[in-house]
């Protein structure tokens, strides 16, 4: 309920408007060379989503899931394509956070790297640091792309990103399903108004509803009665009448 997020920079500090993904050997002739790819993965599974509601009237939602695709591009980057992936938006301002796993399956050995983006506006931009396919290679990438808690990962891209990319804060706390409130009242005492539509006992005033207001009609004004009533859809309505 705690969990804020707000929009702090336009442009992510981390990532320039063209970028590359650079692979660094560690063996004795060391070799960093660019490396490029584009990526899909709009196949979800496994996903949850809770939502909550901030101090500030925001509403934030986390969602957990597995998108699976394929990636394309060099050879250390071209394969079957897994992300897992945790978001934690803002859906009132459109911004968030998306961090999480990259594998790309690549015979012999998985490229694998973490993930850390920034979320905003359907779009996220970001870095991808881990595990070449080649033997101790480090994989440093740029990353973008369209993501959606329910739609996976669209129209992404290693080594190059598309501009936008904000910077987010966020803040501590748990994030729980916010439940409905649920208002009830009673009132006992001397019918004060009773136009069939209504009706009002010791200053509580409740709508009647159809099913009712036969039994409403039994008790005119300055009777007496004991009315239950419950909030529906903004209204009080009566639910129970009684002498």
């Amino acid at each position: 309920m705690n969990r804020t997020l707000a929009v702090a920079a336009t442009v992510l500090a981390a990532l320039a408007a063209t970028g590359i993904a650079v692979a660094r050997g560690t063996d004795d002739t060391k070799n960093v060379r660019a490396v490029t790819a584009t990526f899909t993965a709009t196949t979800s599974s496994r996903v949850q989503t809770r939502s909550c509601t901030t101090a500030d009237n925001k509403t934030v939602t986390v969602t957990d899931g597995t998108y699976t695709g394929t990636a394309g591009g060099d050879a250390d980057l071209t394969g079957a394509a897994t992300l897992h992936a945790h978001a934690v938006i803002n859906t009132t301002d459109n911004v968030g956070v998306v961090t999480g796993t990259l594998k790309i399956a690549v015979a012999g050995r998985d490229t694998e790297a973490a993930i850390d983006s920034v979320y905003n506006g359907g779009s996220v931009a970001g870095l991808a640091v881990g595990r070449a396919h080649s033997p101790s290679a480090r994989l440093v990438a740029n990353l973008s792309a369209g993501f959606s808690p329910t739609g996976g990962f669209t129209n992404g891209k290693l080594g190059a990103v598309d501009s936008g990319g904000a910077a987010v804060e966020v803040a501590g706390g748990s994030c729980r399903t916010v439940k409905p409130v649920r208002e009830e009242s009673t009132a006992r005492g001397t019918v004060s108004a009773n136009t069939g539509a209504s009706i009002t006992v010791a200053g509580l005033t409740c709508a009647v509803p159809a099913a009712l207001q036969s039994k409403v009609a039994k008790f005119p004004t300055s009777s007496r009665a004991e009315i239950h009533c419950k909030l529906l859809s903004g209204t009080n309505t009566l639910t129970q009448i009684g002498k």
